[in-house]
């Protein structure tokens, strides 16, 4: 994949998502309060926490969404500011009309994401091949020329990562990629993202609970209110009990553990 300038400096040591300090407000709320977060190359991360804790927003700042108020954000060593290689990111917001309300096919929905690598718009044998490919890899395929409205929300997540993966983006960054979705659909997502991960793409996803993704991850990043309470290896239960802050001790814990606190998931 091609790109200019600093944007090509990022060495296997240098993070591929870099915040350092970050705070942001929604309104006059804060809401994320001194993130310090880095994802490496070919890492797979996962961000945890309790609704309104600002892991979507955490997202929405690396992608430029949401504004911070102090605080760096780096993508491949790049200021966010002047990252242009736009490119080189698939982003999956949280599930909602893959159209937006507008008439359309799944191919048309999954062809828009390849519009930042065509010239001028215009698509060539390489491009369809690369939007063929996309459909096959989440399983939608034989829904190619089907309205989107016609689609189930496992169906229309699909579309969505479609879309993502088919600029064959070196980051991929998803919103809660599996709520609300079938488990059918959660299934295939995962043997999709597995794919990804293997080819050595760098992930950070938002969810909620690890679930059939946990294999895959190789860290979490728990947020309340707004600050990490904890970084490090992924819990292997799944739920509430795979966060910190539910409130009890495991008996595999250390004698001279306290219980951490609830309100993580409350």
């Amino acid at each position: 994949m091609s790109s200019t300038g600093d944007e090509m400096t990022s060495g296997p040591s240098e993070p591929v998502i870099a915040l350092r300090g970050v705070t942001a407000e929604l309104g006059a709320r804060p809401v994320l309060r001194g993130i310090d977060l880095t994802v490496g190359r070919g890492e797979v991360v996962a961000l945890l926490g309790a609704n309104g804790s600002g892991k979507s927003t955490a997202i929405r700042t690396i992608i430029g969404q949401v504004p911070v108020s102090g605080g760096t954000i780096e993508l491949f060593g790049t200021p966010r500011r002047a990252f242009r290689a736009w490119a080189r990111v698939g982003y999956v917001p949280q599930r909602t009309t893959a159209a937006g309300g507008v008439p359309a096919t799944v191919t048309e929905v999954v062809s828009s994401g390849r519009l930042s690598r065509t010239r001028f718009g215009v698509f060539r044998r390489a491009d369809r091949a690369a939007v063929r490919r996309a459909l096959e890899l989440v399983g939608m395929a034989d829904r190619a020329r089907d309205s989107v409205n016609a689609l189930s929300g496992g169906q229309h997540q699909r579309v969505l990562i479609a879309r993502a993966l088919v600029a064959e983006p070196e980051l991929l960054i998803m919103d809660e990629p599996m709520a609300g979705v079938d488990l059918a659909s959660q299934e295939v997502l995962a043997r999709t993202l597995r794919e990804q991960v293997v080819a050595g793409t760098t992930v950070l996803l938002v969810l909620h609970e690890l679930g059939p993704l946990e294999p895959l991850i190789d860290r979490a990043v728990v947020l309340r209110d707004g600050c990490v309470l904890h970084d490090g290896p992924p819990p292997h239960a799944v739920g509430q009990h795979a966060l910190p802050g539910h409130d009890h001790v495991h008996p595999h814990a250390p004698a001279d553990t306290e219980p951490v606190r609830t309100g993580l998931l409350s």
